[in-house]
């Protein structure tokens, strides 16, 4: 499935996020990750970071799509950052 995490955290957990988040997505802007997870890896992200936020201050959004195929993306200005595979 295609996923998008979409993240409002407070600054000083910020890093340990973003860190986790690429181990299974791209980053692909400020607080955004993006791409193709099992259900598995979902489930393992989304436990993880229950974990790791404190749920009185910070915001998770996770948004998720059958594949990649049903999401039109439109970029405007310059694109923060190129996708690539991840293994």
């Amino acid at each position: 499935m295609y996923v998008i995490v979409v993240y409002d955290i407070e600054e000083k957990r910020v890093s340990k996020i973003c860190k986790f988040l690429r181990l299974y997505l791209n980053w692909i802007q400020n607080s955004v990750f993006e791409g193709e997870l099992t259900e598995s890896e979902l489930k393992k992200i989304k436990k993880e970071l229950k974990k790791l936020i404190d749920k009185d201050y910070d915001s998770i959004l996770i948004f998720c799509m059958k594949n990649k195929r049903y999401v039109d993306k439109e970029v405007i200005g310059i694109e923060k950052t190129e996708l690539t595979n991840i293994f």
